[in-house]
């Protein structure tokens, strides 16, 4: 027997930016019912295989004395992550689930027309509004016998499993390619990072990515830039190009690290009448309204920024068209950081000093290598001094065009570089602010004090 029920909102997906705008629709008075599929992703992906886990994960490695068993200590850690994310998880689920107009349905959500959704053989949701917030999942290249090897894992698989693994290639030197083989490392095991562009981190200016790679190289971290990996073989080799010779390497764990592509599949979005892209992202507009206006979508399934407080952002979009003055949109997002999470972090935000000359900007440049800043005692205190900072200024107006800052607390520091940019507070005033000490902020009267103009 099928039962139906009516909400004025329907949310697809326990993601931030669904969770968010679910609970604030809800204190407005709406009937909201949030369906999620699997019961281990109460929260989305940050609290249970994303930034809780894996930032858990590297306070743990850094923890382990010498004298611990890499094996063992690896087994404990995984242990209190997961004890970690579950109280997460409960605690995400009680506080919509408990909410008195809330509702959270367990089960996988299809589209059977543009306001109804059928979840399992036996449920019917209908509603007027609908938020799509179903994220992304890892993407494993279609490499021979990548798919079909018992030895590969996504990121997903490896935080969950209590195995350390001695030997770990990694394919991709991205962001998420970076800090696991980083994450892995400090644990234990042999990591070699597999990278088919010609060097790590890319989209850096060339200094910076050299900083990077050294700092990473020091760990013990093995990074092979234009490798094209283009085989398994026997389950645990891994073959690849590099310079036209082929070479390969035989490891326990192959972590595909190559990106994560949006979840719309079994969605029915087709029978909503909901547009994708050409890359499977639901299309949306600067409101993030789909194709459907009383259809919105919200993270990583709408093919923007895959970042938790983007998602976060992308709820206040949506809040603002359904409880506000629906001016908000994603054109008004200014200077928006992302960090690395390598030992020290790699915080960025804006633009690099290739793209600000490649754009036709007049730049002075601010430069120190962290050991160097006498202003940063923090750094010797915790006894984390390498690294860089970097900002790229625009000659004319004294702006901050954008900063990378490699260093203790970076993924703090870049905040305040980012909300400067967003006022447009001169590189002169964050030099001469006042800051407390001892501090890693303080850093910032030094840098911006070498300003010179490039060459």
């Amino acid at each position: 027997m099928t039962s139906t029920l009516q909400a004025d909102v329907v949310v697809i997906g326990f993601g931030k930016g669904g969770k968010v705008s679910a609970a604030a629709l809800g204190r407005a008075g709406k009937r909201v019912i949030l369906i999620e599929r699997s019961d281990q992703m109460y929260g989305g992906t940050c609290p249970n295989v994303g930034c809780v886990p894996t930032k858990a994960l590297v306070h743990h490695s850094g923890k382990r004395r010498p004298d611990d068993s890499p094996q063992e200590w690896f087994e404990h850690a995984v242990g209190e992550v997961q004890a970690l994310t579950s109280t997460f998880r409960a605690g995400n689920y009680e506080a919509l689930n408990g909410a008195d107009t809330i509702t959270v349905i367990t089960g996988e959500a299809r589209f059977t027309d543009a306001h109804t959704v059928a979840v399992g053989t036996d449920l019917v949701v209908t509603a007027e509004t609908f938020l799509i917030n179903t994220g992304s999942e890892p993407v494993i290249p279609d490499i021979p016998g990548l798919r079909e090897s018992p030895r590969t894992v996504t990121n997903v698989d490896l935080i969950r499993t209590t195995d350390l693994p001695g030997r770990l290639a990694v394919i991709g030197g991205g962001y998420l390619g970076i800090e696991f083989a980083s994450i892995y490392r400090r644990f234990g095991a042999q990591v070699t990072v597999l990278e088919s562009s010609p060097r790590i981190l890319g989209r850096e200016d060339d200094d910076v990515a050299a900083v990077a790679a050294g700092t990473l190289a020091d760990d013990g971290i093995e990074l092979v830039a234009g490798a094209e990996v283009v085989a398994i073989r026997d389950e645990d080799t891994v073959v690849y190009e590099r310079n036209g010779r082929e070479h390969t390497l035989t490891v326990d764990a192959i972590l595909a690290a190559t990106g994560r592509t949006p979840v719309t599949a079994g969605l029915g979005l087709d029978r909503a009448g909901v547009r994708t892209t050409d890359r499977g992202a639901v299309e949306v507009d600067e409101y993030l309204r789909t194709s459907q206006p009383h259809i919105f979508a919200l993270g990583d399934v709408n093919g923007g920024p895959q970042f938790t407080y983007i998602s976060l952002d992308d709820s206040r979009i949506v809040l603002d068209q359904l409880l506000g003055t629906g001016k908000r949109s994603t054109a008004d997002r200014i200077a928006v950081p992302r960090t690395l999470f390598m030992s020290p972090p790699l915080a960025t935000v804006g633009l690099t000093e290739r793209e600000a000359r490649a754009a036709g900007y007049r730049v002075r440049i601010g430069r120190e290598n962290v050991a160097d800043i006498v202003a940063m005692p923090r750094a010797y205190i915790v006894e984390e001094t390498r690294g860089v900072m970097k900002f790229v200024i625009d000659a004319d107006t004294d702006e901050i065009l954008g900063a990378t800052l490699l260093s203790v607390d970076a993924q703090e520091l870049i905040n305040t570089v980012a909300l400067a940019m967003r006022h447009r507070i001169t590189a002169t005033e964050l030099r001469d602010s006042i800051y407390t000490h001892p501090s890693s902020t303080e850093a910032f009267n030094e840098v911006l004090g070498t300003i010179v103009r490039a060459d």
